[in-house]
């Protein structure tokens, strides 16, 4: 095929405007990759991108992650090669990954897929990694994690950029995108792959996938829109509280040798959710892992300011513990057998 094509349809139109949005803050001479499984959204994904890379003199590759979790997945991650050169991206590489078990089969894959798409990022010096997601990936999301009692960061979903990932295709409906990559498939005489696994009743993402079509049916057509919008107006309250809960930090915590310490009655007096935020980020600075740490775990913390009648201190994950101090709430590193001391 060309690599300029004579003509492109109104949804490639569209795919290519908001990739080229993406994408217009990097200059002549970067790299970008492109995940993609030879499926419908992350081909249409890599024509556009192949096509805006060119327009601003990016280097635009391709990473096709084989999971190897299906029969003939080598083959798969061939066709996909093949198609990805075939719409002018270079380099094209196939990474073969091995997928764990820890957090479920889903979970899985995706640490396994993100991990390939980091390190090959480190080594073509990539400025981004994008990725195919569409406005029904961003509702499922939503609704995934509104199902699992999430805050609000979480309802934020999947942010349109985070480090190195970019989701352009983020605000495009999945009709749109697969009507796009049907027109580039046809000029290119490649049939996009059909994962099995979307059809697996036994995949979270799937059910929910069902479950968003059956909503839709019953409380209209505006429901993904409806869905995907709460998660831009959630980021954007998430990152207000965040901003807010950074300056309290900054201004109530004092690091005091293996220490934090802060001061119990100006903590209280901030509303909860911020007051919360300052807690996990003193646990956490002090070692506690993020994903370790849970609500009941700040909770506990948190009620040693808002709650205070004298308990004693709290045990948390990595040997953290909390306690309070002449009015002072203090989250330290235990490394011995001694345990702080309430006062």
């Amino acid at each position: 095929m060309s690599k300029e094509r004579s003509w492109a349809s109104a949804a490639t139109l569209e795919v290519r405007r908001t990739v080229q949005s993406s994408l217009s803050v990097l200059v002549s001479g970067q790299t970008v990759l492109v995940a993609c499984s030879g499926g419908a959204d992350s081909l249409a994904l890599a024509a556009a991108s192949a096509f805006a890379g060119r327009a601003a003199g990016l280097t635009v590759g391709a990473v096709i992650v084989d999971h190897q979790l299906q029969k003939g997945s080598a083959k798969v991650a061939r066709r996909a090669q093949e198609a990805c050169l075939a719409l002018g991206l270079d380099p094209v590489v196939i990474a073969r990954v091995e997928v764990g078990s820890a957090g479920g089969p889903e979970a899985a894959a995706r640490t396994a897929r993100y991990e390939a798409l980091t390190a090959l990022a480190a080594r073509f010096d990539a400025s981004a990694i994008l990725l195919g997601h569409t406005r029904e990936d961003q509702a499922e999301t939503v609704l995934l994690r509104l199902a699992r009692g999430s805050g609000t960061r979480s309802i934020a979903a999947m942010r349109p950029r985070a480090g190195l990932l970019r989701r352009p295709m983020l605000t495009l409906s999945r009709e749109l995108v697969h009507t796009s990559a049907a027109d580039i498939c046809r000029e290119i005489g490649h049939t996009p792959w059909q994962d099995p696994h979307n059809d697996e009743p036994r995949y979270a993402r799937v059910r929910v996938r069902r479950a968003l079509a059956q909503l839709g049916d019953a409380l209209g057509p505006g429901l993904t829109a409806g869905l995907a919008r709460s998660a831009d107006l959630a980021a954007e309250d998430a990152q207000a509280l965040d901003d807010w809960a950074d300056a309290a930090f900054a201004a109530l915590v004092e690091f005091d040798g293996p220490r934090l310490r802060g001061q119990a009655d100006a903590l209280a007096a901030l509303p909860t959710a911020v007051r919360l935020r300052v807690i996990r980020r003193m646990c956490t600075d002090l070692g506690a892992a993020p994903d370790e740490l849970s609500r009941s775990h700040v909770q506990s913390v948190d009620a040693l300011v808002s709650a205070w009648h004298g308990q004693g201190p709290v045990s948390l994950p990595a040997r953290v513990r909390a306690h309070r101090e002449y009015g002072r709430l203090v989250v330290t590193t235990v490394l011995d057998a001694g345990d702080p001391v309430a006062t």
